[in-house]
This record gives structure tokens, sequence and C-alpha cells, in this order.
């Protein structure tokens, strides 16, 4: 077969199923990386962090590993901290490798961000392409015997 068919609508619903209204998969690892720019934090912290940025779920356990993978690829760094008299927790930094990295991040999303723009606009105006402005709107009425739009 040479081209794709379109998937049929049941198949649709279960993969909307299977996928939570949620960020994709690849905006966690900049997005720990950008909470880590000004400060370091330990784990829980960052989990809090990326529930307030929005991440509807996170998996814990996930986040624990994809920071041990940052740490190991030299873009964050981490120490033991043992100051609070309780378990000692592990803080993690960005390393100047991890900023480069995290600005390389901001430039391909604001790569993405415009062609998601693209894609609404034309998304927009293949199911509205007749809609108008208010002002437009204003000006036909007024334009118009009586005031009113015919």
């Amino acid at each position: 077969m040479l081209h794709n068919e379109p998937e049929h609508p049941e198949s649709l619903e279960k993969n909307q199923a299977k996928q939570p209204n949620s960020m994709p998969k690849n905006f966690l690892v900049p997005f720990l990386l950008l909470c880590l720019k000004d400060w370091s934090l330990h784990g829980y912290k960052l989990i809090q962090m990326l529930m307030d940025i929005g991440f509807s779920s996170v998996d814990q356990g996930n986040v624990y590993r994809t920071l041990r993978k940052l740490e190991k690829e030299n873009l964050i760094s981490s120490t033991w901290d043992t100051s609070d008299g309780g378990p000692a927790k592990r803080i993690y930094s960005l390393t100047e490798y991890g900023e480069q990295y995290l600005s390389t991040c901001a430039t391909s999303f604001e790569h993405y961000q415009n062609m998601l723009r693209t894609f609404f606009t034309l998304y927009t105006n293949a199911f509205f392409p007749f809609s108008t402005s208010p002002e437009k709107d204003e000006k036909d009425s007024s334009s118009s015997p009586g005031g009113t739009a015919e």
C-alpha cells in the first residue's frame, strides 16, 4: 500500500482514550531543565513544579529515571543534601551543557509554535472560511439601509 488510509473513527477514539490530555512525553526533559535553570532542586520539588506547570499526571519513577539519564549525559549534576536532619536528598542542578541544550530546545519550540500557529490558522479558515472580524461586521451593518445587515 503506497499511501496511508485515514484511521477509522473507532480506532481514533481508542487512541484518545489511551492518551489523557497531557503534555507530550518529549516535553519532560526540556521542562525539567527549565525548572533547574535558576534553582537547585530535589526530585520531589521538580515533580511538584511539573504539576504546577500543567503536566496533568507525572510518573515519579519516570522523572527519576530521566534525571539519572540527564546526569549521565552531563545536562545536570547532583549532590546529596543532608542538612535537614532527615533522610538525605539528591539535589539537582543544571550544568553549562544543560543550559546550551535548553537554549536549543527553546529555539526548536519556537519553530514548533510557529508551525502550530499556521496549523490552527489553516484549520480555522478551513472550517470557518467566511468568518469576519467584528469591525467588518459593524461597518457592514452601519452602511446598509436602516443600519441592519441584510
